[in-house]
């Protein structure tokens, strides 16, 4: 049997290579991954908020927003806020909780994000390092200093590559909403692979992930390239310092002079 491959519209083919720019637009990214439900949002946004204490006419970009969850959360704090992602569907998802200070737009990070826009850009649950090229990461930063405002700020999360190698779950089986998923992780070069086979709509179906495996210090080179000052680094979604040992996250906080 033939296992089928999720494919775009097709005005998307330019990106049809990549594997982010089908997974993200099927139902079943968003049912493996359901337990990243709004509360946890709210949660981790709480937390950046009480830290970094952004102000009431600040406004915001949520860059790969997904399906706008941290999105609508920010806008309901009384923030001007605006979601970007290349992922259509969960655009047309989205648009139905727009308001006059919230918007969403299909937008590839690698393009032209504005000039001086924005005080704040948010990417987070490692949203970042998908491309197979390192270019194509330096013009996503590039883009992203660009959008901010003299003195904005971006916050990446990224996942802590160091303890995630080091504890790699090489196999594992999620069942959810009666679709069993059979998970491998292995590294491939510079990249950490998840591969996703599954049965469902009485068909088989096989994604793949391919996540760069960049560490702290590669990010400050990423963020040198850019013109970006680092000005902190957190390791968990309630802000603990970061350790490269033990760390869940790496929760980067650089500036635009």
């Amino acid at each position: 049997m033939q296992v089928a491959y999720f494919s775009r519209p097709k005005f998307f083919t330019q990106m049809a290579e990549e594997w982010f720019a089908s997974w993200f637009d099927t139902p079943y990214y968003h049912t493996l991954y359901k337990y990243r439900d709004d509360t946890e949002a709210k949660t981790f946004i709480d937390a950046l908020f009480d830290a970094l204490k952004p102000e009431k006419h600040h406004r915001i970009l949520d860059l790969a927003c997904g399906r706008g969850r941290h999105a609508i959360y920010m806008n309901k704090k009384g923030f001007d806020v605006t979601g970007y992602d290349l992922a259509s569907d969960s655009i047309a998802f989205a648009h139905y909780f727009e308001n006059e200070n919230l918007h969403f737009a299909v937008k590839d990070m690698r393009q032209d994000l504005g000039k001086n826009e924005f005080d704040w850009v948010f990417n987070l649950f490692t949203s970042f390092g998908y491309f197979d090229a390192e270019a194509d990461d330096v013009a996503a930063m590039k883009a992203i200093a660009r959008c901010l405002k003299p003195g904005g700020k971006l916050v990446l999360d990224f996942m802590n590559v160091q303890k995630v190698e080091s504890n790699l779950v090489p196999e594992e089986t999620k069942t959810t909403q009666d679709i069993t998923f059979h998970i491998r992780r292995y590294v491939e070069g510079n990249q950490i692979v998840k591969e996703i086979t599954f049965d469902a709509d009485d068909r088989p179906w096989r994604f793949e992930e391919r996540v760069k495996k960049y560490t702290l210090q590669d990010f400050h080179v990423l963020f040198n390239t850019a013109g970006l000052t680092p000005l902190a680094y957190f390791g968990s979604q309630m802000l603990a310092p970061f350790n490269p040992q033990t760390s869940d996250r790496l929760i980067s906080v650089v500036a635009k002079p």
